[in-house]
């Protein structure tokens, strides 16, 4: 409902629950509208879905799923490695649409049947050191208002860094080598 009300006028796109693997259809009629489907209702699915979209250029909009490539899971692990450098960015947005909405976020490599993670500790750094960095100068736009349509519809807008501060322990999975003066501090 949100990010229908906030998007579906000015960007002639909507989010819609789907029955399997999430995809995004752009638009196929003169007066229809792209379609983001997020798997089988999770919110979760929903808000990373979300996110690609937000960083989606307009040319990729108009492309479907945006025109990335996609191997599905049971990737190698040159797969699996491009797979983490793209996923980078929407994962440290999804984790900030997490917390604005009040939910737990979980890091995912998404490859339980092939080699697992390229590298997971630097995967989930470079999704710390992100999110951080867009905590501090603010998300891409569509990004920063759909982020904070929700810190005001979950009322969340006062406590994020604090949580986000929090939680980065959880989410590094408390890697010891982390460089915490990389961290910005909350506010």
């Amino acid at each position: 409902m949100l990010f229908n009300d906030l998007f579906r006028e000015s960007f002639r796109t909507i989010l819609v629950r789907g029955n399997s693997e999430p995809e995004y259809l752009p638009v196929s009629e003169p007066d229809g509208v792209a379609k983001i489907v997020f798997a089988h209702g999770f919110y979760a699915s929903a808000l990373h879905e979300i996110a690609h979209w937000c960083i989606a250029g307009e040319q990729r909009r108009t492309l479907h799923d945006y025109g990335y490539w996609y191997c599905p899971d049971g990737r190698s692990l040159e797969q699996q490695h491009a797979f983490e450098q793209v996923e980078v960015k929407p994962q440290a947005i999804e984790w900030l649409f997490s917390l604005a909405a009040g939910s737990r976020f979980h890091i995912s490599v998404d490859n339980l049947a092939g080699s697992g993670a390229a590298d997971e500790e630097s995967f989930r750094r470079q999704v710390c050191d992100l999110s951080a960095r867009f905590l501090a100068i603010g998300l891409p736009p569509r990004a920063q208002q759909f982020f904070d349509l929700l810190t005001t519809f979950y009322g969340t807008a006062d406590r994020i860094r604090d949580v986000w501060y929090q939680d980065r322990t959880r989410v590094l999975q408390a890697d010891p080598e982390y460089d915490q003066s990389r961290i910005t501090e909350p506010l």
